[in-house]
């Protein structure tokens, strides 16, 4: 049970709070390089950590991220003219690169050099392989980009999706946590006898309950959940929680699945979920079209139309507001064991309904929650670190520790499960002699 004063701490991430001040350290997902798509084109509103920001292309290619407020009189660059490698403000003129510095002020005379003398505040940005990243921090040159090997492989099919959900960024971060939720929520109507034997689905199905271990890495969290394969065998699912938001989840196989999932948090009330991973042998995809059905591992994401505002991008169809679109029929059917249709919805309906932020000082953690303890308990002590004691956070100067894979797998009873997966959970590493086990993790 955490107390208010840091479950306060925890959730919230605005400038000078001391959790939203340790994920100033790190590079942050803003928005997907297809979302400006165009050089000169629309600029787009960007929430993160609480602050207003503008997102531009510019005319070579360039991408800004700029302070909503104009620096003159406070109007929404939103509004501006995006041209000429800068965009204008249409209230006065004045026009800011994507440095923040005003290259243009043709409301004052030629001869004054009060333009010289204005900023607007603008951050760092970085593409890769399909994400833009901005660094909100303070330095004058930004730390690397995390190594997360699912944003790094430029000839491998890479998936990526986004949806965003109306609470805090700590409850979806902590349902990746909480990996024996997936027996019930995502799996319980599942039938032993409709497994096929020898698949993780089967051992899943057999035992619903699970033991967990837990471990504190560079990086912040690993757990190992176990439970009984054959005789002399664990099924052992796999996973890690990597500072500040980041989760690589524990289904498929450790060693072909190459992935990671993050909680960006908007603000301290609504968070953008972002999920990717690449295209594996004999997988299901990571995302099904509109309408298909949502089977195995497949995720169906069904949108509602994106808006302008500043919470109107990845919207999902199935919300709050009209309960996640709860089938009681399909629920009561047995062919659901929610009623609720898709992996994400299931995962947002949950964690939406303890509220925007919930008060974990009524919560009675048991056994399983081992890993919400630990990871909680790092997040808490890295904040204050830093706070207290200018302590860099894991990972912001050490790129390479996110070189991290996720999965399962199957152990003898025997071995130490960290040390005998420790070959497998290393990234950037071919294994086609994985490839057939791929449908073990897919049934």
């Amino acid at each position: 049970m955490l107390s208010e004063q840091d479950n306060d701490l925890l959730c919230r991430v605005g400038k000078g709070t001391p959790m939203g001040e340790l994920m100033r350290q790190y590079w942050i997902p803003a928005v997907l390089t297809n979302e400006l798509p165009v050089t000169d084109g629309p600029p787009m509103r960007v929430k993160l950590l609480g602050e207003e920001l503008i997102a531009f292309r510019t005319t070579t290619g360039a991408v800004g991220l700029i302070q909503n407020a104009c620096p003159h009189r406070g109007a929404s660059m939103f509004f501006g003219r995006n041209e000429e490698e800068g965009l204008r403000c249409v209230y006065h003129g004045w026009k800011f690169d994507v440095s923040g510095a005003c290259v243009d002020m043709p409301s004052e005379p030629a001869e004054s050099n009060f333009r010289n003398k204005v900023r607007t505040k603008a951050y760092p940005t970085q593409e890769r392989n399909g994400i833009i990243w901005t660094y909100l921090g303070a330095r004058d040159v930004p730390p690397p980009l995390p190594d997360l090997e699912a944003n790094m492989l430029d000839d491998v099919e890479t998936h990526i999706y986004l949806y965003s959900v109306a609470n805090n960024w700590m409850q979806g971060w902590e349902g990746e946590m909480d990996t024996v939720h997936a027996a019930f929520l995502h799996s319980g109507a599942t039938r032993v006898e409709d497994t096929i034997p020898g698949t993780f689905a089967y051992y899943q199905a057999k035992q619903r309950d699970a033991r967990f271990s837990v471990v504190d890495t560079e990086w912040g969290t690993s757990y190992g959940v176990r439970r009984p394969a054959e005789e002399d065998t664990y099924y052992w699912r796999i996973a890690h929680q990597l500072l500040p938001f980041y989760a690589m989840v524990p289904t498929g196989v450790l060693g072909l699945e190459v992935r990671f999932r993050a909680y960006v948090p908007l603000d301290d009330n609504n968070t953008m979920v972002w999920t990717i991973n690449t295209a594996q042998p004999n997988r299901a995809q990571a995302v099904v079209p509109r309408g298909a059905a949502a089977g195995g591992l497949a995720v169906r994401l069904d949108y509602l139309p994106n808006t302008t505002d500043w919470l109107g991008r990845w919207r999902l169809e199935a919300n709050g507001s009209n309960d996640y679109l709860i089938d009681r029929e399909l629920q009561k059917s047995g062919e659901s064991y929610s009623g609720i249709r898709g992996i994400r919805q299931q995962d947002a309906a949950v964690t939406g309904s303890m509220g925007t932020i919930y008060d974990r000082t009524h919560e009675h953690l048991g056994t399983t929650d081992a890993l919400i303890i630990r990871t909680r308990r790092r997040m808490i002590a890295a904040a204050k670190a830093l706070r207290d004691e200018g302590i860099i956070p894991p990972g912001v100067d050490n790129p390479e520790i996110y070189r991290q894979r996720s999965g399962g797998v199957i152990l003898p009873r025997s071995a130490d499960w960290w040390e005998a997966s420790e070959d497998l959970r290393r990234a950037f590493v071919d294994r086609p002699e994985l490839a057939p086990m791929a449908t073990l993790g897919n049934a």
